[in-house]
């Protein structure tokens, strides 16, 4: 009997062993760092029980709703400091504004929010998430197809003021524009840092990378998950001639933006009644967003 014991614990203990084998080669196999791993993107292949939809790549600065009561440097006075390299809005001088997504593509939310700029023949610029954008490619792909504008978002979403390291700016930055130009057919020079979270030494590093840092006037404050009415009182609320707009087509996995799509049938005519007319940052800034 004992023996029959032994030998039962023996062949558990090889099986498990040869999973263990198996997991590693994997890992190696795709060049997947421990990071990648602990967070589950080596498993982001492999589809969820019961057909559920799996959640898109996490933020790994956490979700906007609890992150944005920080502000390490604000994008005002850094934009004094750097004019030519950070832009918050557009010239008063005509009706003209922008609106923007970040944390795409999101196959939960971005595909309703390309419908609704379709139904208005609105174009708008997408800063997107290059973890993202690499696992869902013709989600990325219709959204330049169907008239706008991409740019840079970083590749995981980190904190890059608290990080606190230009290689890991950088890293993030041409680890994302390597996914994007393959898809998009461009290198983009719009960069949006996640959070809206710089600091001095990253915005010069971004200049010499020939980076246009687009942040906004207009907060939708729509990352706080509110009703449909309070995101549009935010932005009708506070619009003015050049604004450039703050939304979000995608979120954390626990995260709801369908606020958003519903505000949006409410955002656009009701400005566009007032004579705004909606175009893209680089046509807003005059500036390019290719090179």
């Amino acid at each position: 009997m004992k023996r029959i014991i032994f030998l039962i614990i023996s062949s558990v203990a090889v099986m498990l062993g040869s999973m263990n084998i198996i997991a590693i080669n994997e890992v190696h196999a795709n060049n997947w760092s421990v990071d990648d791993v602990q967070d589950g993107w080596w498993n982001k292949d492999k589809p969820e029980e019961k057909g559920e939809e799996e959640d898109p790549p996490e933020l790994t600065g956490g979700p906007e709703r609890s992150h944005r009561i920080l502000e390490p440097v604000p994008m005002t006075t850094l934009q004094q400091l750097y004019p030519d390299t950070i832009f918050l809005r557009g010239p008063t001088t005509a009706n003209k504004i922008a609106l923007t997504f970040d944390d795409g593509p999101d196959p939960r939310f971005t595909p309703e929010v390309l419908d609704v700029l379709r139904e208005y023949e609105v174009p708008a610029t997408f800063f997107l998430l290059g973890s993202r954008a690499e696992a869902y490619p013709d989600l990325t792909t219709r959204i330049v197809n169907d008239g706008h504008v991409v740019g840079n978002h970083t590749f995981w979403h980190p904190d890059l003021a608290a990080e606190g390291e230009v290689d890991i700016l950088v890293n993030e930055v041409s680890r994302t524009e390597e996914v994007l130009e393959p898809l998009i057919n461009y290198k983009t020079t719009l960069f949006r840092p996640p959070y809206g979270f710089l600091y001095e030494e990253l915005v010069d590093e971004l200049a010499i990378l020939d980076y246009s840092v687009i942040g906004w006037s207009v907060d939708s404050q729509d990352w706080q998950e509110l009703s449909p009415e309070q995101i549009t009182e935010n932005v009708v609320g506070e619009i003015h001639p050049g604004a450039i707009i703050l939304m979000h087509d995608g979120t954390d996995a626990e995260g709801d933006q369908s606020e958003t799509i519903e505000s949006l049938r409410q955002i656009i005519p009701n400005l566009q009644d007032q004579g705004y007319e909606f175009v893209t940052v680089p046509e807003l800034l005059n500036i390019p967003y290719q090179r």
